[in-house]
């Protein structure tokens, strides 16, 4: 429950039943407040193991694989790790985590698409085989730095939606899937089956018949030059909601016990990221400086509540885009926070913008917002920041990263333990935490055995 990001050790609290994820973060800012008022996640570990729960009701057989850089902190990988989870790892840094739990290579993948030499000679010392390729010098590469590599030919999906969000793009085209097999046999490299990814902003279900259909395509053709394929990466873009991981299901359940049935021996794989761990965090933001404007000129898309000379408020907070909200530089990212303090609700709110402590033109949160009127050293929380937000972070200006605090309620415990999945090591790392949560921060960071 304690440590820097990077820290290898760390507490679970156990909620007892009166106890709730809410008093939790209300305690951790009564401390921060007269500690240091230092910006900090709550994780509900709970939430991974509902998660997985209900990845198994509708995605059965399909095996998941959680892309280590979605969200690396310990909590997270050890719980996945408990479950059975496999992992799909971008680095050599992300291998060595997950090594360091004990998984073994044949629960990890690469997927990196463009990979060091170093790195892939490490994948090779370390026994991980398979990884993805989508290009003859990629290929040539993994053909010179491991000799056993197993590799998925990651192919490109149709974009079909005009809102589809501006990334480069990976994958290769069935045309040049005959080519990449011609040079794996002239190189001595196996190639064992199709990966393809679809975003999960990709409204258009029709992209993953398109993209099943394809591999299709590729496994007849890998026969024709006699590599064994076994395996098919599905990709990731599962956004955590149970309704659309039955939409996906509904759409390739059908294509796959045509395409690849169970006696093909074609074993199904997935890399849901956010699924997991997206609403599993949030992230709690103290109020650093403050600024007033008064101006009738609001901006875009806000309508000012009450009279037209009311203020509009900057707000400045000890987190921005060069530590948690990094994501915001690359995607498309819309939250609005939740004000801490309780407020009438008849109280007036007020055209407001959200910056990092960096002060930095990229470092804005939020563009726009209605909120009361705050004062410096008020907390503001973000729900849904358990993904893309807790990897490397900069250190800009020596401002220090947030403390995590991992939390579980006891039925969730009991479902791991019912399901026989609590390991001993695991446990090791829990604490009991009273309904009343009043917890010297002596108490907080011990462990129970």
């Amino acid at each position: 429950m304690k440590g820097f990001l990077e820290d290898a050790n760390y507490s679970i609290g156990l909620l007892d039943e009166g106890a709730t994820l809410a008093d939790v973060i209300d305690n951790c800012i009564y401390e921060h407040t007269h500690t240091g008022k230092r910006a900090f996640y709550v994780g509900d570990l709970g939430k991974l193991v509902k998660k997985n729960i209900q990845w198994q009701n509708v995605m059965a057989p399909i095996k998941p694989f959680y892309p280590v850089r979605c969200n690396s902190t310990p909590g997270v990988l050890e719980i996945l790790g408990t479950l059975g989870v496999g992992f799909a790892c971008s680095s050599k840094s992300e291998m060595a985590l997950v090594q360091d739990l004990g998984i073994s290579p044949e629960n990890i993948i690469y997927t990196n698409p463009c990979k060091q030499a170093s790195q892939i000679k490490y994948a090779a010392k370390a026994g991980i085989n398979v990884m993805t390729c989508d290009n003859d010098t990629e290929l040539k590469k993994i053909a010179r730095n491991h000799p056993n590599a197993k590799l998925l030919l990651h192919i490109a999906t149709e974009d079909i939606t005009a809102d589809e969000e501006v990334n480069m793009k990976f994958g290769t085209t069935l045309k040049n899937c005959r080519h990449l097999m011609e040079c794996a046999k002239e190189l001595g490299v196996q190639i064992v089956g199709v990966k393809f990814h679809v975003s999960g902003s990709c409204k258009e279900l029709q992209t993953y018949i398109h993209a099943i259909s394809d591999a299709r395509c590729v496994f007849d053709m890998a026969e024709e030059f006699g590599f064994k394929m076994n395996m098919l990466d599905i990709g990731g873009g599962f956004t955590g909601s149970e309704l659309q991981l039955e939409e996906v299901n509904h759409v390739i359940r059908p294509l796959l016990d045509v395409y690849f049935p169970k006696e093909s021996g074609v074993n199904v794989i997935a890399e849901p990221g956010c699924y997991y761990v997206s609403s599993a965090f949030t992230l709690a933001v103290n109020i650093i400086a403050k600024k007033t404007e008064c101006d009738k000129l609001l901006p875009s898309g806000v309508e000012q509540t009450g009279n037209d000379d009311e203020p509009i408020f900057t707000y400045y907070i000890n987190e921005g885009v060069y530590g948690s909200f990094a994501s915001k530089l690359s995607e498309k990212w819309n939250t609005i926070p939740e004000v801490h303090k309780k407020y009438k609700e008849d109280e007036p709110l007020f055209a407001s913008s959200l910056w990092g402590p960096s002060c930095d033109e990229l470092d804005q949160i939020v563009e726009n917002c209605l909120l009361p009127e705050l004062s410096v050293g008020d907390w503001l929380l973000f729900d849904n920041m358990g993904s893309g937000t807790l990897g490397e972070q900069s250190t800009f200006n020596d401002y220090q990263r947030p403390l995590i605090y991992y939390m579980m309620s006891f039925s969730d415990w009991d479902e791991m333990q019912d399901a026989g999945i609590a390991s001993d090591t695991l446990m090791k790392n829990f604490f009991f935490v009273p309904s009343c949560i009043q917890l010297s921060p002596e108490d907080r960071f011990s462990t129970a055995a």
